[in-house]
């Protein structure tokens, strides 16, 4: 049985996360109900049953394995005393190899005990050799913090492990370049603090025997992109000390892991992948809020004017921000809020005792899901609501610290968190876990959810769905969740919005030489070349050389620029954080912005100064930014003839603005006003899929040419929704624009497109598997229940148009003309 498979079925499993048979025997419940009796008493609640499918994932025990014979003594005695008697079978085999000197990734389920796979050889190494070093990296500080914690409890003497990242005090730093011999750090800190200074790190990566990359299955997209040549810098800088360091890479289950981490790290992985742990049971439970009537007296929802523009769309800024114009909790909505429905478990199952985890796509979502679930439980229970906190980017370093410790000792019972806590960070004892919409990819899916029943317990998990064409289909199509095989991780190194840059850093590090051309890849010549006719390198005869005295400013994760602080205006006092890209959604003037339950509202933004001054403050009303997309197309990499449809592949510009916000009532969700916005535009080169129709193919269709604009508007909101299915990303990854007649291809277009500079590789996934993300896209919409169209089909929460003009019927006929036509 592979690590996807369980039963009939291809989901990853759930397991146990201690990493030893020793921590098979489950440990008591709490006073909370089983999580079958949890779940009957949260379905009974409401009018209806909003439960579509229950999916229940057996237990089932563990396979373990004898010590390897390397391990020495006095560690196999520190795991023990934690523990952990012996490894599971899938841990051994990978730490054997990584010992023999292999590359090695093991992907297997959340809380499998990966995290011993790479343990074993690492401290082993460190043990038997007093100068050799490790080096692990991990996407997110508390991950980071959580294995520092469990690497110290072994208490293995010459060890000295400690972080090394943006938190650490200036103080130490220095004493943990020349003392410690296990450094924790990220992507980031690499990219920015260790590389350019490996004069000083010289002495460490010398001696560098492990580079530990965690949780690798995150580094996707462009932000995978930048950090495979991170690797590759670094790997380049160990090898000028005379060190060729072992990788060993950890992964939630995944399509091919050993090629996406052989493309990651530029070096040959051999993938383990057979997971041996012991699993407690799981009730899976898709959920779908109940349906809301009208509310009597409401306003009608706002429109954008009677003439639509040229051109409508999903527009998506590099990167778009989860919370842009968001699904928040409009009470107009055809359904009831996911926000609501989520915060409202959340505050049931911690009044049953239960410990549960909300998952929340926005950290606006986050916010509110805690503040309205504390709500409830002090109008329940006076204090009880002091149990339940929210968790997200952007909190200063203590605010998190508090947060994981409270949750690690009990202190709290309920915490809404974005995706911050889905990574290994080791939640012990949580019971439920509650996803509030679906996360984007399968792997995140189960990732979250097992979360839950860390110590052998039966569990509940609980996916919330938003209305969303994705959603709806998911929770209507169970077997496209627990019949299909989690996505394999995109990322493309070639990419020259990432090539370029990186090679810029790699030669302020030391010259270029035409070795190091190969290391770096496909396009690494050409990217030189250019590089050099900017004026950024001279050639030599000993290799390219800088030229500037500044170092080029490169963001991995293609944020947009750095983070804005938030100011609150009568102290100074620093809230917290918001990545560049995303401030011009959240931080405009007058925008309302949350901080653990404290709304604020913004005075003004400066972001050449990268600061926002807010005041306290509690409106009655909610904020929704807007924003307006234009596109042209610069080349077509490849395209499909299909007689009366185009299918497209290319480079396209892309700008956009957030040109007004309107403000909403939280009570009815009824529109105050819609208010301008002065702020800069920004330009995006990026990668995009598109497919035209002839005038005449959908004359015949029935679609008459009023009605054209609004059914290839419908139909390019469902094509982006549904396109997660087919790539690694979710919809806030990539954008939209459709039009009647686009300048540049004289026709009737939609266009997808990535929202990332240079692409990520989702519009050339959505090109290759163009019929069947198009035929999902048309079984969503004509599936709905609803007659004109709605959030769970044809709607986005981030229409830059209102969500105006819209037309169900004939998005399934322009769907059903491409599909009529374009090859399978």
């Amino acid at each position: 049985m592979t690590s996807n498979d369980f039963g009939a079925a291809h989901h990853p499993p759930l397991h146990d996360p201690e990493s030893s048979p020793a921590a098979t025997v489950s440990a008591a419940r709490g006073p909370g109900p089983a999580p079958a009796d949890l779940l009957r008493r949260l379905r009974a609640r409401g009018v209806g049953d909003p439960v579509t499918h229950v999916e229940r994932v057996p237990a089932r025990a563990g396979v373990p394995a004898p010590w390897p014979s390397w391990a020495p003594e006095e560690l196999r005695a520190a795991f023990t005393s934690r523990g952990v008697a012996a490894p599971w079978q899938h841990q051994a085999a990978a730490a054997d190899l990584a010992h023999e000197g292999q590359h090695v990734i093991v992907a297997t389920g959340t809380a499998s005990g990966k995290s011993l796979a790479y343990q074993l050889p690492a401290l082993a190494t460190l043990l038997a050799d007093p100068r050799a070093t490790v080096l692990y990296l991990a996407p997110t500080k508390a991950l980071s913090a959580d294995q520092l914690r469990v690497v110290a409890a072994l208490e293995l003497p010459g060890v000295r492990p400690a972080c090394y990242d943006g938190d650490t005090p200036r103080a130490e730093r220095e004493w943990v370049r020349r003392h410690s011999r296990f450094v924790l750090t990220n992507p980031d800190m690499l990219h920015h603090g260790i590389l350019p200074g490996h004069a000083q790190w010289s002495g460490f990566l010398r001696r560098l025997a492990y580079v530990v990359i965690d949780e690798c299955h995150t580094y996707r997209g462009v932000f995978g992109s930048h950090v495979a040549h991170v690797l590759r810098r670094l790997r380049r800088q160990c090898a000028r000390f005379g060190a060729t360091p072992v990788f060993v890479l950890a992964s939630a289950t995944s399509g091919d892991p050993a090629t996406a981490a052989g493309r990651l790290t530029g070096l040959p992985v051999t993938a383990v992948t057979e997971d041996a742990s012991p699993r407690g049971g799981v009730t899976f439970a898709l959920w779908e809020p109940p349906l809301l009537p009208p509310e009597p007296g409401s306003a009608p929802p706002a429109s954008t004017p009677p003439v639509p523009p040229p051109a409508t769309g999903d527009g998506t800024a590099p990167p778009a921000p989860p919370q842009a114009t968001g699904d928040h909790d409009d009470l107009r909505q055809v359904r009831r809020s996911a926000l609501r429905e989520t915060a409202d478990l959340l505050a049931d199952t911690v009044a049953e005792g239960v410990r549960t985890l909300a998952f929340v796509r926005s950290r606006k979502g986050a916010e509110v899901v805690a503040a309205n679930a504390r709500r409830s439980l002090d109008d329940a229970v006076p204090g009880l609501g002091d149990r339940v906190a929210a968790y997200r980017g952007g909190y200063l370093r203590e605010e998190r610290r508090e947060l994981e410790r409270a949750l690690l000792h009990g202190d709290l019972l309920g915490l809404a968190s974005t995706n911050a806590l889905e990574l290994g960070v080791d939640l012990v004892g949580l019971d439920a876990v509650l996803i509030c919409g679906y996360p984007g990819t399968r792997a995140s899916l189960w990732q979250q959810a097992g979360r839950a029943g860390r110590s052998g317990q039966e569990a509940l998990a609980v996916l919330v769905a938003r209305d969303d064409p994705l959603d709806t289909y998911l929770v209507h199509h169970p077997e496209a969740i627990f019949g299909a095989p989690v996505e394999a991780t995109v990322l493309d190194p070639a990419n020259p919005y990432v090539l370029a840059p990186q090679l810029a850093c790699a030669a302020v590090e030391a010259p270029l030489t035409p070795a190091d051309l190969v290391l770096f890849g496909d396009g690494a010549k050409e990217a030189v070349d250019q590089l050099v006719e900017a004026g950024a390198l001279r050639q030599r005869p000993t290799g390219w050389y800088w030229r500037h005295r500044e170092r080029p400013e490169v963001d991995l994760r293609g944020e947009g620029g750095a983070p804005v602080c938030v100011v609150e205006s009568s102290t100074g006092r620093l809230l917290g954080t918001v990545d560049g890209s995303s401030a011009h959604f959240l931080l405009h003037r007058g925008a309302v912005y949350l901080h653990q339950g404290v709304s604020y509202v913004v005075d003004d933004l400066d972001l050449a100064d990268g600061c926002a001054l807010v005041h306290a403050e509690e409106p009655d009303w909610s904020t929704h930014a807007r924003d307006v997309t234009d596109l042209s197309v610069v080349s077509v990499r490849s395209y499909v003839d299909a007689g009366p449809v185009g299918m497209f592949l290319g480079e396209v510009d892309v700008t956009s603005q957030v040109v007004s916000y309107q403000r909403r009532r939280i009570a009815t969700g009824e529109v105050i006003d819609t208010r301008p916005l002065d702020l800069p535009t920004r330009e995006l080169r990026t990668v995009a899929v598109w497919f035209t129709l002839s005038p005449q193919s959908l004359a015949l269709a029935g679609v008459q040419p009023a009605d054209v604009p609004g059914a290839l508007h419908a139909a390019e909101h469902a094509a982006i929704g549904l396109l997660p299915l087919m790539a690694t990303c979710d919809r806030w990854d990539i954008g939209g624009l459709s039009t009647a007649v686009h300048p540049d291809t004289e026709a009737p277009t939609v266009f997808v497109y990535d929202g990332h500079p240079g692409g990520a590789g989702f519009a050339e996934r959505a090109y290759g598997t163009a019929s069947a993300w198009l035929r999902a896209t048309r079984d969503a919409i004509a599936e709905c229940g609803c007659e004109t169209g709605c959030p769970s089909c044809v709607q986005s929460p981030k229409c830059g148009n209102g969500n105006n003009p819209l037309s169900k019927p004939d998005a399934i006929r322009v769907l059903d003309v491409v599909l009529a036509n374009l090859p399978e």
